[in-house]
């Protein structure tokens, strides 16, 4: 697998972003063929004119997303993401294109098992075709591989959150030099200008599948953290600490690793740390108002006024 940056591209290279959807908690039903079999039938439609992959946003397993496509395909990934963090709904990773009347997205999907194999490829109204994947997800199994949007260099570089995966590895570099599971949280944090806020045991863990994604929440030591897929909101009591797309992350206390809403556990002891937004790369697609009272529908928590305060 190659790495670029978006300059080594010719400019009218088109970039295609790959990405898996669906929610973290469910079963894998997305493996690297069906990776590869989605970004081949976009190129099929494409004739092959697909000049770069990138990574839909910087979370979970999505910071090597594009390397066993750019493997076997001979596509190079590209230093950049729609995103610099991770969010649960498409729209959101679609660099502004939600604000944008007439497009028209191009997706693949491919993953499940069996019967509940699923292979898609769909054209039309960006948000229709977003909604359309993540039931594909659901139908599959939980998860599936996608390949979406193919879109010329010169959008990306105006879109998206160039840089977030050389960043990623730094990050990644600046946490296995830390010796201890303390060391690891404080030097994260420190490294993205991020705050510590809790360190103890999960009181409660609430989580179900609706819709194809994990909502819930988790409360520990007077803390309340709400999912949808990510976390949504950081609340002490009636006071709101952290709004998506401010990061909002748990570590293990144990090991230092990172653990996903999906993965923590009542009884677990986890360290809490936030990073503002104003930190973090973040791709267009998070400009946009309108995708996030999806989030107060789901979560039943007030997000745009905190997001968009100085908009609205």
């Amino acid at each position: 697998a190659k790495i670029f940056e978006l300059d080594q591209l010719p400019p009218d290279s088109l970039i295609l972003t790959v990405s898996a959807v669906g929610a973290p908690s469910a079963n894998q039903t997305a493996t690297p063929v069906h990776f590869v079999r989605a970004v081949e039938l976009i190129m099929d439609r494409l004739h092959g004119k697909v000049g770069g992959l990138m990574t839909n946003e910087l979370g979970g397993i999505a910071v090597v997303n594009g390397l066993v496509q750019s493997a076997i395909l001979g596509v190079p990934v590209i230093d950049a993401a729609c995103n610099g963090r991770a969010y649960p709904i498409g729209t959101m990773g679609a660099m502004g294109l939600s604000m944008q009347d007439g497009f028209i997205s191009r997706q693949a999907a491919v993953g499940g098992k069996d019967i509940a194999h699923v292979e898609i490829y769909a054209e039309g109204e960006l948000s229709t075709i977003s909604r359309l994947i993540i039931r594909a997800s659901a139908e599959a199994g939980g998860l599936i591989a996608v390949a979406r949007n193919p879109l010329p260099v010169s959008y990306v570089k105006e879109n998206a959150a160039v840089g977030a995966l050389s960043q990623a590895v730094q990050l990644g570099r600046i946490y296995l030099r830390a010796q201890t599971a303390e060391e690891r949280v404080k030097n994260v944090a420190e490294a993205l200008n991020g705050e510590v806020i809790a360190c103890g045991r999960v009181d409660s863990v609430e989580l179900s599948l609706r819709n194809g994604l994990d909502v819930g929440s988790i409360l520990i030591k007077g803390l309340e953290l709400s999912f949808w897929n990510e976390y949504m909101t950081l609340e002490r009591g009636d006071e709101r600490l952290a709004t998506f797309p401010d990061l909002i992350m748990t570590m293990d206390a144990e090991t230092g690793r990172p653990v996903s809403s999906a993965e923590v556990k009542q009884g677990q002891e986890i360290f809490v740390f936030t990073v503002p937004k104003e930190e973090l790369n973040l791709g267009a697609g998070m400009s946009d108002p309108n995708l996030f009272y999806d989030v107060e529908k789901v979560t039943g928590k007030e997000i745009v006024r905190y997001v968009f305060q100085k908009e609205l």
